[in-house]
């Protein structure tokens, strides 16, 4: 009788154990490591195009130096928050979201100013490096937009029962997604 009921136990327990979300949450974990990549990947991206940018306006033009300055101080900035992607917190996407967006910041100034040099406008170089830009900033929200919705199905998961119950016990938490940054609520203003 003492292992009929041991037996019956063992099945209640692993049949329990198979339903606690465990492997879902680590699937999804999984994905939102993968889509953090792709971020950092189109981040990167960016960051690699920006000295191609900066030498070719400067040899083109007598461009205001301040504005070149923003831009590569803002990249350096930009390239040297680095975050862990197990530790995925609300605070840590922040501070890195701040960082790019410092950093876009300054490449809109430099575009908008950029305006004010029609020898500039008018080389192939720039118009090129330009056009990556604008196709690496699209890429950069369409790789934020998947992080999010990763973010999303994994918080779900672990936040909904019976998962709920588990993923303290194993160590998943929820982590953070990127936010509109302060002010985006408003248009820029472009002067010439």
């Amino acid at each position: 009788m003492k292992k009929l009921l041991y037996g019956f136990l063992a099945v209640v327990i692993a049949t329990s154990l198979s339903s606690c979300g465990y492997n879902s949450s680590v699937k999804l974990d999984e994905k939102v490591k993968a889509q953090w990549g792709e971020v950092e990947n189109q981040y990167q991206r960016r960051a690699d195009l920006i000295p191609n940018l900066v030498n070719t306006v400067k040899g083109v033009s007598n461009f205001e130096k301040e504005t070149l300055t923003q831009v590569i101080e803002a990249r350096a900035k930009a390239t040297s928050v680095q975050i862990d992607p197990t530790k995925l917190t609300p605070e840590t996407l922040q501070k890195f979201q701040a960082s790019q967006g410092q950093l876009s910041q300054a490449l809109g100034r430099l575009m908008v100013v950029s305006e004010q040099y029609p020898e500039l406008k008018a080389n192939q170089n720039f118009l090129e490096l330009q056009a990556q830009l604008e196709g690496t900033e699209n890429r950069i929200t369409v790789a934020r937009r998947d992080f999010n919705q990763a973010v999303q199905e994994y918080n779900t998961n672990i936040r909904t029962f019976p998962n709920n119950i588990f993923a303290g016990m194993f160590g998943f938490t929820a982590k953070g997604s990127f936010a509109a940054e302060a002010g985006a609520d408003k248009a820029p203003e472009v002067k010439f």
